[in-house]
């Protein structure tokens, strides 16, 4: 495999928890992009991709070559020509092939994959990066995330030179993936619960590719709404496209002047490519990842009487845990990256699949994250419930205790030598704090006699996640202070 020269020793292109990321122009180039087609060309004809175990032990359904790839893009910049380039190289080597017609969020690529049966679908974005990235994403004949033997395989053929397109090459097929992922999200709606109660919702897109399906469907079932950063903007207006509380300004802004009048509220956001999802009640009090999870699972088994397994990631709360205990059911944990999820949601009845990035799959839908969907059960359950959304989540809170969360990025060179060091001698005691516990399913995670710390080195960026779930926002606070210290090499343990 190719590599850069210089300071990092390390692939050009490399496929993380959730594809590969790369700066645009820099690593992230029409040559590269190419490179990764003509892999993809060659994994999709290999007589070997049979014998992969998606097919063999997962229970996916095998579609040869032949049945074609689907390509989709978001907002970026050069993601439209990406994605075309992509498309003609997969057609200079016999692979039929489509491209969306329009920017779409993932979730549309993932669902076209299945409802269009293709072999495979790709899908261009970069997710909750900067806006100077841009990627690519692998989803399997199942519509979600492919696993490690996949990309891997991928990685292994890469061609060390880009193949060459004549632009003279083919025209390719546009199609239309909008309308049939907002048809089969209908399905999943319950709209009598939707209209039991006065609402209004303010949707915040961030300028992503998600922007203008939730508004579509709200006002098909007659639920005001106002949609925010709903238009192109390639910089993403110089914040990550995340829909964490720091980057939500603008609709804690917009909350807070329709608050004035009386109205009853709940806000949504999507991230850049419409996968993730968080939200804000109608003070403009952040709902993070942890509680959106656990709104929609109590809402899904209390409310609608729905049943199965729960998927948490490593990183989820512990609330999970308290919530299978009392509804009786099966909890999964797995590492970091959704398409360990996705296994599980292939191989099992699961109701709920989660990570606390605000990635969240319901069951009856593709096994993908959907925030799209997510933002419609946030609006149902909270027009069914009658009351502020605010009460809804205290209530979940008297039920099963307080859970204060935070998460601080560090950027650090030496970050995983810093989680190596946790994971060869944790610590007996953390910021005064004994350490009851150490796990290391995914990164090294320091168990208290109530909360977590987890050490993470990211995937996808060069940086240390710090994750920390405690009863109070003092704990965390402390917790967290002392592991940036000790990231930055402020603080030794050893």
């Amino acid at each position: 495999m190719q590599r850069q020269q210089g300071k990092r020793d390390e692939p050009v292109i490399r496929f993380g928890t959730d594809g590969w990321r790369a700066i645009i122009a820099q690593d992230f180039t029409f040559d590269n992009v190419a490179r990764v087609a003509q892999a993809v060309a060659k994994f999709l004809v290999s007589p070997a991709r049979k014998e992969l175990a998606i097919y063999r032990d997962w229970g996916a359904e095998y579609r040869p070559a032949t049945s074609g790839v689907v390509v989709g893009y978001d907002m970026r910049f050069l993601s439209y020509e990406f994605a075309h380039y992509f498309a003609r190289v997969l057609h200079k080597n016999g692979i039929p092939v489509v491209v969306s017609e329009s920017p779409v969020p993932t979730p549309a690529l993932s669902y076209a994959v299945v409802d269009g049966s293709y072999a495979a679908g790709i899908m261009f974005t970069a997710s909750h990066n900067p806006a100077i990235y841009n990627g690519i994403k692998y989803k399997a004949e199942y519509g979600g995330s492919a696993p490690d033997e996949v990309t891997c395989e991928v990685e292994r053929l890469l061609p060390i030179k880009a193949p060459h397109l004549r632009s003279s090459e083919g025209e390719i097929e546009e199609i239309g993936l909008k309308q049939p992922l907002l048809a089969k999200i209908r399905t999943l709606i319950d709209q009598d619960r939707l209209t039991a109660h006065p609402l209004r919702v303010v949707v915040d897109s961030m300028y992503g590719s998600g922007q203008g399906y939730v508004g579509q469907l709200l006002s098909e079932y007659g639920v005001p709404c106002i949609d925010i950063r709903a238009r192109r903007n390639v910089l993403f207006a110089g914040k990550k496209p995340e829909p964490l509380e720091k980057n939500l300004i603008p609709l804690r802004a917009v909350i807070a002047s329709m608050r004035k009048r009386g109205m009853p509220l709940i806000g949504v956001a999507t991230d850049g490519d419409g996968d993730r999802i968080s939200a804000m009640d109608e003070k403009g009090g952040f709902i993070d990842a942890h509680r959106t999870f656990a709104l929609i699972l109590r809402y899904l088994v209390e409310e609608r009487g729905w049943r199965g397994a729960v998927v948490k990631s490593f990183a989820l709360t512990d609330m999970t845990q308290d919530m299978c205990r009392e509804y009786n059911l099966e909890l999964i944990e797995v590492p970091i990256g959704f398409k360990y999820a996705c296994e599980q949601i292939l191989k099992h009845n699961v109701l709920i699949a989660a990570e606390e990035s605000g990635s969240i799959a319901v069951q009856g839908h593709i096994p993908e994250r959907d925030g799209i969907l997510c933002s419609m059960l946030l609006a149902e359950l909270a027009a069914s419930s009658g009351r502020p959304i605010s009460e809804v989540v205290e209530d979940m809170f008297t039920v099963f205790g307080p859970h204060v969360y935070r998460r601080h990025d560090v950027e650090v060179e030496g970050r995983k030598q810093v989680v190596a060091k946790l994971r060869e001698n944790p610590p007996e005691e953390f910021a005064g704090r004994s350490v009851r516990s150490v796990d290391t399913l995914d990164g090294v995670k320091l168990r208290f006699k109530k909360g977590w710390l987890l050490f993470r080195a990211s995937g996808t960026e060069p940086v240390l996640r710090l994750y920390c779930e405690m009863p109070t926002e003092r704990d965390v606070y402390e917790l967290l202070q002392q592991a940036e210290r000790l990231a930055l090499g402020e603080l030794t343990l050893w």
